[in-house]
């Protein structure tokens, strides 16, 4: 992008005459300045109290809707857990059968939610599977004797001849095996557990709890959904309720500020004081219900709270007084519902008022006193810093619009004075950076293709005809047994990469790789009037380049690829697919699905490029195809005929 000085002085525009951002600055903040400074000082003089009043519960209302935000949040990542995980056809058949693809999500789940504590999958059979962060509470590694470095753990629970079997395997925080240990000791049975027995019984999703966990020995809130049909499948999330008042501790803004959580029936649950926690915990074991005056000794404002929840008559977000031994306090009331579930929970936030209308009227009589001796100063001050701001927002706008454009190059902002133009520089580049190295897990060319199309054609999915290309190397997991990590992953490098460039050469887009599979297709997000042939253009090019590079690598003493294709073409739904707070354009429908299954049948006929009767009648004129049979596709009612792409 080209970069030119910016006018020193006024420059002509189609709207007239336009002049430099420092100069309406300068003027702008003088002007205030002078009409603004005394009859401020007078109103914050005279209004101090209210003043005071009204930040104390702005940051009161400020405080509840973060704490609240972060609750919600904790739960709603446990429902979308389990709510992916029932949607996974993997986690629905009792282990050990898809074992690598249980324990590779459930290790997902759990370092993409938010202050989940474990996801698990009880079965009708007694057989279990549950992933654990060990990592956000070390004494677990105790409970669990876990080894150093450890921050997840599986624990499958599978059946030997009628006989289960516990074994426990151990993550570090990038999800590498450390190391695998059986558990003789464990009776654990899942189909006796709340979590399992009581979703079962209602026939839908909901919360239960808190009860003691078996695998922690904490207090823990479950998320359970029993599994669609009849099959007595159920999968939870937990939360450990020490974990819960982590999440709602207000402890910063005051030392005698708390949060507190009931649940349906009035009882305290939540306490953001580890002390109370424990004493919680202690008294469900012992099978007690903890009264409000076990606890008023340690937080004297629990009686009134516990009040305030049973009364239910302060409205959501509504900030309330109240006294307790004569120290007035502001207290916030929420009922958080997530998903239909925890309906009936109540989130109360309280702390003294005195610890947050202090620091404010303290901070007005010193900025009162100041505010004189600054008003002279500030106007010197706006003509310098309207300087800084004008010359440094130029170069952040120039970084803004390379960082539109998809460009990455090294910042020109120099380091400002303004700690907001700093924060903003720092912010830019920080998503620079991240878009950057985003860019190598996205396709840019993909990006660059849905700017083209609009966020119209990507906004929802619709309904199109494309054509999709699945490819797999054969016997790739010998390869990946008998050479190196490294190696390994030199040679799929060089394998993407040249085949990003043949699809990307013929119009398609990679909408996934999938370990050492692609996903493309053809006609989204651009319309392509030659969708088929082009596709098979490229799966033809394909072959030839890994064929080329087949025979360097047998030169080299490297592994051959030896690379299967699947094509087909039809309707399929197109577009952006996924949660509101993570989406992924991708193509799904039976068209997505034959194709894949097209690629797998090569094994079966020795091919190496298999297509459809609707590729081969789309582009028979221009290619060479050989009549393979005609199958059932898997999953697929009917018969599919088969045909060789051979040039």
């Amino acid at each position: 992008m080209e970069h030119r000085d910016r006018p020193e002085m006024e420059t002509r525009t189609p709207l007239g005459w336009a002049f430099p951002l420092r100069l309406h600055l300068s003027v702008i903040i003088v002007g205030l300045l002078a009409c603004t400074a005394l009859p401020l000082v007078w109103m914050a003089y005279t209004q101090g109290k209210v003043t005071a009043l009204s930040a104390g519960e702005a940051q009161m209302r400020q405080l509840g809707l973060r704490t609240i935000e972060d609750y919600r949040n904790v739960f709603s990542s446990g429902y979308a857990a389990i709510e992916t995980a029932s949607a996974v056809p993997q986690m629905l058949t009792p282990p050990p059968r898809d074992l690598p693809a249980k324990r590779n999500l459930l290790l997902q789940l759990l370092k993409s939610s938010f202050r989940i504590d474990a996801v698990h999958i009880g079965y009708p059979d007694g057989t279990y599977v549950q992933a654990i962060d060990i990592g956000a509470n070390p004494a677990w590694r105790d409970t669990l004797n876990a080894p150093a470095g450890a921050a997840f753990t599986i624990r499958t629970i599978t059946k030997v001849l009628g006989i289960p079997v516990t074994t426990w395997t151990f993550f570090d925080k990038d999800a590498r095996l450390l190391t695998r240990r059986a558990d003789r000791d464990d009776v654990f049975d899942p189909r006796f557990r709340p979590w399992y027995t009581v979703p079962l019984s209602e026939g839908r999703t909901t919360s239960v709890g808190p009860y003691i966990s078996a695998a922690t020995n904490y207090l823990t809130l479950t998320l359970a959904k029993p599994a669609a049909g009849r099959n007595r499948i159920v999968i939870g999330a937990d939360v450990m309720l020490v974990t819960l008042g982590e999440v709602v501790d207000v402890g910063t803004v005051s030392e005698h500020a708390h949060a507190y959580v009931f649940d349906d029936t009035g009882r305290l649950i939540v306490h953001s004081d580890s002390a109370v926690m424990t004493k919680l915990r202690d008294q469900l074991r012992r099978g007690r219900t903890l009264t409000a005056a076990d606890v008023a000794t340690m937080d004297s404002a629990i009686p009134a709270v516990t009040n305030m929840a049973h009364g239910g008559g302060v409205a959501d977000g509504e900030v309330v007084r109240f006294a307790v031994n004569g120290r007035e306090y502001l207290a916030q009331g929420f009922h958080a519902e997530v998903a239909s579930l925890l309906k009936d929970y109540t989130v109360i936030i309280a702390a003294p008022l005195d610890d947050l209308v202090g620091p404010v009227e303290r901070t007005l009589r010193r900025n009162l006193a100041a505010a004189a001796a600054f008003l002279a100063a500030g106007a010197i001050a706006a003509i310098i810093i309207s300087r800084l701001i004008s010359r440094s927002l130029y170069a952040l706008a120039d970084e803004a619009r390379q960082l539109g454009n998809l460009e990455f190059r090294k910042s020109r902002v120099a380091r400002s004075w303004i700690s907001e133009v700093n924060a903003l520089a720092t912010a830019l580049g920080s998503a620079r950076d991240a878009i950057r190295t985003f860019a190598l897990y996205v396709p840019r060319e993909l990006v660059r293709r849905i700017v083209i199309a609009g966020q119209s054609a990507v906004g929802s999915a619709s309904r199109q005809e494309i054509t999709v290309l699945f490819t797999d190397i054969r016997e790739f997991t010998t390869i990946s047994e008998q050479h190196s990590p490294e190696d390994v992953v030199a040679l799929l490098s060089t394998y993407f990469e040249a085949l990003n460039v043949i699809v990307e050469h013929h119009g398609g887009t990679i909408v996934q790789y999938i370990g050492d599979s692609i996903f493309a297709m053809w006609n989204a997000p651009i319309r392509d009037g030659r969708h088929v042939e082009n596709a098979c253009r490229c799966a033809l090019a394909m072959k030839a380049a890994i064929d080329t590079m087949n025979a360097s690598n047998r030169a080299d003493g490297r592994p051959e690829l030896i690379t299967r294709f699947g094509l087909h073409t039809g309707p399929a739904v197109v577009g952006s697919v996924g949660a509101e707070s993570r989406r992924q354009y991708t193509a799904i429908g039976d068209t997505v699905n034959i194709a894949s299954r097209l690629e797998g049948l090569n094994r079966d006929y020795g091919t190496s490029i298999l297509v459809s009767s609707a590729i081969r009648d789309a582009v028979e004129t221009n290619f060479s195809f050989a009549f393979i049979g005609a199958v059932s596709v898997r999953g697929r009612r009917g018969q599919t005929e088969l045909y060789e792409l051979r040039g």
